[in-house]
């Protein structure tokens, strides 16, 4: 297994490796110390649960939230895509890398990939859904639908505790 593959994900996560998930979802700037006593178990606990979940998979990076409007991405949109016969694989990874685009996602239906993208005003929004995506080789058509307002969910394992 490669340095950078995880290994294979333990049997189960227990209450204790979920709420340090939750814990470090809300919060991925906390410290051992404060893991410890946010989830009451020593400072050395929490700190072998959290290499083990990095060493497992579970937690696969650690970085700050970034509100892309501070950044001056002012207008956001899903882009729905549709393609041919070409590697999903391949196109993702082209459209991932256009400016703008903050995700690519294979989802199952009748479309084949949704795009997050982000813009400083919607001239630019639509430059880039219509000059970059719509145009790509591979692309047989597109969808946009602008995103009025967005409101954040639960984060993995913050919900209540209902796994078993």
């Amino acid at each position: 297994m490669s340095e950078h593959s995880p290994s294979p994900a333990p049997a189960g996560l227990d209450a204790i490796d979920r709420r340090i998930v939750a814990e470090l979802s809300r919060d991925a700037r906390l410290s051992m110390r404060q893991v410890a006593a946010l989830v009451h178990i020593s400072r050395t606990a929490a700190h072998t649960r959290v290499q083990n979940l990095v060493r497992h998979g579970v937690i696969i990076g650690f970085g700050a939230q970034i509100d892309p409007r501070a950044l001056g991405l002012h207008v956001s949109a899903l882009v729905v895509v549709k393609i041919g016969d070409v590697s999903w694989t391949d196109i993702a990874s082209r459209l991932s890398k256009l400016p703008f685009v903050e995700k690519a996602q294979a989802v199952s239906g009748d479309i084949d990939i949704i795009l997050t993208v982000s813009a400083p005003d919607h001239e630019q929004l639509s430059q880039a859904i219509l000059r970059d995506i719509h145009s790509m080789p591979g692309v047989i058509s597109t969808r946009s639908h602008l995103i009025l307002e967005e409101i954040a969910g639960h984060a993995p394992a913050e919900a209540p505790d209902i796994w078993h």
